[in-house]
C-alpha cells in the first residue's frame, strides 16, 4: 500500500544529530530501507519535517522504519495511506 510517512523531528535531538554527524546517515539509511518514490524535506510547525511516499509491502515493517526515528530524533510519526492519480481514477470506476 502506498503510504505517506510524515516525520517531524524534535529540534534538540535533531540539532544534536547534526552536530554529531548522524542525521544525514540516519536519513540515508531510512531512504535506502523504504525506497520512496518521492521524499520532501521542510520545516513545519518549527520542526524539521520529512514527507516520504513509499510502498509499505508489509505492516510488520513499521517498527523497523519507525524505531530509529523515534530513538535518535524523538520524531513524531504519522503514516497515512495515499493514492496517486492512477489510483484515484481506478477507484472511481468502482463507485456505483
Amino acid at each position: 500500500m502506498r503510504m505517506m510517512l510524515k516525520a517531524s523531528m524534535d529540534t534538540e535531538k535533531g540539532n544534536e544529530a547534526i552536530r554529531n554527524g548522524t542525521l544525514g546517515k540516519l536519513m540515508q539509511e531510512t531512504l535506502e530501507q523504504i525506497k520512496p518514490e518521492a521524499a520532501y524535506f521542510t520545516a513545519e510547525g518549527g520542526k524539521r519535517t520529512a514527507f516520504l511516499f513509499f510502498d509499505l509491502a508489509d505492516p510488520s515493517d513499521i517498527p523497523s522504519i519507525s524505531e530509529p526515528l523515534f530513538l535518535n530524533l524523538g520524531a513524531e510519526l504519522t503514516y497515512t495511506p495515499v493514492m496517486n492519480a492512477e489510483d484515484v481514477t481506478s477507484g472511481l470506476t468502482k463507485v456505483r
